[in-house]
């Protein structure tokens, strides 16, 4: 059977798609190519070995998506893999980007939450090494 293998992109629609491409340049560092978007390629991965894309539903109570925004209910959510975290949080912070104060670590990451320009909820995610490896609490 033909099936799908993996996320081949993620698009946003957004009110100042110029504006919004900046932010993210700058703060989280997505460089775009010339075709206007980012390209995240595999071999790249922080820590190495630790690629893996998830996807998954969540019931339309969810609250994991933050309270939306003035268009509504935030319908997707995109997770960015970190190479850093901590840092990124710390640098964020410095930036005047809202954070949320929640944190989840998991067997396979730790976990953040930002908010873009736009009221989007973003997670930031720093895959862990090895799988025995302890998250930082």
């Amino acid at each position: 059977m033909a099936r799908v293998t993996g996320i081949g992109g993620i698009f946003l629609r957004t009110r100042d798609p110029k504006s919004l491409n900046a932010w993210y340049a700058k703060h989280l560092g997505i460089q775009l190519s010339e075709y206007g978007g980012a390209t995240f390629l595999w071999t790249d991965e922080v820590p190495a070995t630790t690629g893996s894309t998830t996807w998954s539903l969540f019931p339309e109570d969810t609250k994991h998506f933050g309270p939306g925004n003035d268009r509504g209910p935030q319908q997707v959510m995109v997770n960015y893999r970190v190479d850093d975290l901590d840092a990124l949080l710390t640098q964020l912070a410095a930036e005047g980007v809202p954070i949320d104060p929640k944190r989840e670590d998991a067997d396979y990451g730790r976990f953040a939450w930002i908010t873009d320009p736009e009221g989007n909820r973003v997670e930031l995610w720093q895959p862990l090494a090895d799988k025995d490896e302890q998250p930082t609490k």
